[in-house]
């Protein structure tokens, strides 16, 4: 009983009975309304201790070798699908033109009907007793191999196809603009094509792998013949009159989406108020890692952009079309999610329960006495 008794002495709450409490109305509105302010704060409390923050750190950038996806899907209102191709280049000499592995263009009418989606490509050879390389057509039993009209570098190369053909005039540095001339191409259908997509639309979706240093992939009018030693395309001579590159860029990653990400580009729509121009838009991309809750990592890239448009009138000429240049920031950011931890949660609770009550109890005081005071101003001034 003596240490039950002293305990009492440890006490830090002494209480007062209730005899001694004055309860009063502005008390009463001031409990009223700090509960509610307490009600609301614990709510946001709770709020933030389920849902995850996402904590950003920033890094130097030191991966090498890595390889990067470029996700597009740009549709040009005015350029038919046989008219457009796909390049990309870097400056570590990687070159790749007329690319058509993982892209599908759809072709679209003036009102942006969709005609018919198909791989890039004008399709397998229709062999009607085809040209052969001695000069001769196909006869029954012999085999078949084309001549490369002029461009061969052995006696027993063949080209048995349009791109064939091409691809024999791209190594010899030549430019290829007769197409209608050559025999694999007329029977491939590849001029006709062109003729018969005359005034439709293109939309172009799929994905480039690319190296991770600065580079550039552009979309090209006309299908591209290039020297070794050139940057730029020459454009085949396949359609009366200018290009419009008119376009609108409905997707465009580099790299997974991540929550939270952002797209400049995505939805942009421009239209040319010239022809035969070039709009290029210039892209700072910067790596990206994103850690969910669960350790989960999404390595991607979040890039900036400035546009800028030329015209094609303008000397030099270069060929119409729409680049995307790319480069790379040294600097790598890093989001990861992150949750509150269960004390930490309560340190908040205590903390904002014990400063709404401290807080309303000075405001209670003030008002109290306050009262006091004028009250017994007024009965001062009733016996004077």
């Amino acid at each position: 009983m003596e240490i039950l008794n002293k305990l009492k002495n440890l006490d830090a709450y002494p209480k007062i009975k209730d005899d001694f409490y004055d309860r009063t109305r502005s008390g009463g509105v001031i409990t009223v309304v700090s509960s509610i302010i307490i009600f609301f704060l614990f709510i946001s409390e709770i709020r933030l201790y389920l849902f995850s923050a996402t904590e950003t750190k920033l890094i130097v950038d030191t991966s090498r070798g890595e390889r990067l996806r470029v996700n597009f899907d740009v549709t040009f209102p005015h350029l038919a699908c046989s008219l457009v191709s796909v390049d990309t280049m870097d400056v570590s000499g990687e070159q790749h033109y007329d690319i058509t592995h993982d892209i599908v263009k759809t072709r679209i009418d003036s009102i942006g009907n969709v005609i018919g989606s198909r791989q890039d490509g004008v399709g397998a050879p229709k062999i009607e007793r085809p040209l052969q390389r001695h000069g001769g057509r196909l006869e029954q039993g012999e085999s078949y191999c084309g001549s490369c009209f002029g461009a061969e570098k052995t006696d027993d190369q063949c080209c048995n196809s349009c791109e064939e053909v091409q691809e024999a005039y791209r190594n010899r540095g030549w430019g290829l603009t007769n197409v209608d001339l050559i025999d694999q191409c007329k029977r491939e259908g590849f001029v006709q094509k062109i003729k018969e997509e005359t005034g439709e639309g293109c939309s172009i979706k799929g994905f480039l792998e690319v190296s991770k240093v600065a580079g550039n992939f552009h979309f090209a009018c006309g299908k591209s013949f290039h020297h070794p030693n050139l940057n730029v395309p020459e454009i085949l001579d396949l359609q009366l009159g200018s290009f419009n590159i008119s376009h609108k860029i409905n997707h465009l990653t580099f790299g997974k989406d991540f929550p939270g990400a952002v797209n400049p580009l995505d939805g942009a729509d421009w239209k040319e108020p010239a022809l035969s121009g070039i709009y290029q838009y210039f892209i700072k991309v910067v790596p990206t890692i994103y850690t969910d809750i669960r350790g989960r990592k999404i390595h991607s890239n979040q890039f900036s952009v400035t546009e800028h448009y030329r015209d094609g009138n303008t000397y030099p000429k270069s060929p119409a079309g729409v680049y995307f240049f790319y480069d790379f920031s040294p600097i790598k950011v890093i989001f990861t999610e992150e949750n509150k931890s269960f004390l930490h949660f309560l340190t908040n609770v205590c903390a904002l329960i014990g400063g709404v009550f401290t807080v309303a109890g000075i405001i209670d005081s003030f008002v109290y006495h306050g009262q006091r005071a004028l009250k017994r101003k007024q009965e001062l001034g009733k016996y004077r």
